[in-house]
This record gives C-alpha cells, sequence and structure tokens, in this order.
C-alpha cells in the first residue's frame, strides 16, 4: 500500500493508487480497499475498475494483486487495521521501519548493530 500511494508503480501505471495524494505517506491505500462504499468491477482486460456503488463511477483500477489484501482474511485483518482513522502514524512508522530494514539488509558496509539502530522510528 505505501508503494502503491507514492506512485512508484511499474512504468508509472496508475493501477492500485487509491488515492487523490499521490507521492504522499498515507494509508489511502487500505482505507480506500475497504470501504464499502466502492465494489470491484472486474473488466475483459483482466484489470479491476473500483467503482462508487452509488454513482458507477471509476474512482481507481486495480491489479488482482492488489485485491489479494482485501479478498485474503489475513491480509485483510491487516489491511483493516491500517485503514483505521487512528492507525494513520503506526502505518507510517511501520512502513519506514520495513522500508529501512529491506534497504539495509543488502549493506556490508555498516554494521550490524548500526543497522538494527537505525529500524527504530
Amino acid at each position: 500500500g505505501g508503494l502503491r500511494v507514492l506512485g512508484a508503480n511499474y512504468r508509472d501505471l496508475p493501477h492500485g493508487v487509491f488515492t487523490d495524494r499521490v507521492g504522499v505517506l498515507t494509508n489511502d491505500f487500505f482505507v480506500n480497499l475497504v470501504d464499502m462504499n466502492y465494489e470491484w468491477v472486474p473488466t475483459d482486460s483482466g484489470i479491476y475498475e473500483i467503482r462508487d456503488r452509488k454513482t458507477g463511477e471509476v474512482r481507481w483500477t486495480a491489479t488482482r494483486v492488489d485485491l489479494i489484501f482485501g479478498a485474503n482474511s489475513i491480509l485483510r485483518s491487516y489491511a483493516e487495521f491500517y485503514a483505521q482513522d487512528d492507525n494513520l502514524e503506526k502505518f507510517v512508522r511501520d512502513f519506514i521501519n520495513a522500508w529501512v530494514k529491506v534497504m539495509n539488509a543488502d549493506r556490508f558496509d555498516i554494521h550490524l548493530k548500526q543497522a538494527k539502530e537505525s529500524v527504530t522510528v
């Protein structure tokens, strides 16, 4: 969800960018994924349209990979957790910690202790 709202998609495709604030690290991906005001409508091209249930307006598009966070019961529990209004800060902290951990995973030029300390936000 974090990379999607940042707009970090292959070939800058819009799929899975469930936000109106592209480039801002928010929990919008999860908020809009679990919002019952939207329905997921498959298209012939294999892409899904995220449509407003009342107006039928297409708000976003998604791939099957994006929607697994709403369809799989375990992943959906995480999506619902991060979608909560009071969990934006928690999401941002968790995203930063995970990002730093991944970025430091193949850094052999820093000490292990230093890498572990840098992950604590």
